[in-house]
C-alpha cells in the first residue's frame, strides 16, 4: 500500500493475489478442517496437509495469474518451496503459541478449538509473509 495524497493506493498485484489466496485458501483449508474433523487428524499433519494442497493451487494460479511470470520452474519452483516452508513455519508456529497465550487468558470466552484458532490467526500471518516472499523472491517483482 502507498499514500498519494488522501488516497492509499493497494497494490494491484495484492488484489490479484488475494482473489487467488481465496481459491487457494479454501482448497487448503477444506482440507485441513476435513483431517482436524472428520478424520481427527493431529494439528501439525493436518495444517501440513493443507499447506501442502493450497501451495499447489497458489504456485499455478499466481505464476500465471497474478504475476505473469515467465521465471523458468527449475528457477521459480525451488524459491516457492522455500517460502513456503518458511512462511509455514513461521506463521503456524506463531499461530500455535498465540492460541495457546489466548486460551490462558480468556478460556471461557473463545467459541473455537484452540486449534481452530490457531489456524484461523496462523493463516492470516501467512498471507502476509506469503505474497511478499513470492512478490520479491521467487518472482523477482522489483519494488517501486
Amino acid at each position: 500500500m502507498r499514500s498519494e495524497g488522501n488516497l492509499i493506493r493497494i497494490d494491484p498485484l495484492f488484489i490479484r493475489f488475494i482473489l487467488v489466496g481465496i481459491m487457494n485458501t479454501a482448497a487448503g483449508l477444506s482440507a485441513i478442517f476435513l483431517l482436524l474433523n472428520l478424520f481427527n487428524a493431529d494439528y501439525w499433519l493436518s495444517t501440513f496437509s493443507g499447506n501442502i494442497i493450497g501451495a499447489a493451487v497458489s504456485y499455478y494460479l499466481n505464476r500465471s495469474f497474478t504475476f505473469s511470470n515467465q521465471t523458468s520452474f527449475k528457477k521459480s519452483l525451488p524459491r516457492f518451496i522455500v517460502v513456503v516452508i518458511v512462511c509455514y513455519a513461521a506463521a503456524f508456529s506463531f499461530g500455535k503459541a498465540a492460541a495457546e497465550f489466548l486460551y490462558l487468558l480468556l478460556p471461557h470466552f473463545l467459541i473455537m478449538t484452540e486449534d481452530l484458532l490457531a489456524v484461523l490467526l496462523g493463516t492470516g500471518i501467512y498471507t502476509i509473509l506469503n505474497f511478499w516472499g513470492q512478490k520479491y523472491f521467487v518472482f523477482g517483482i522489483k519494488p517501486i
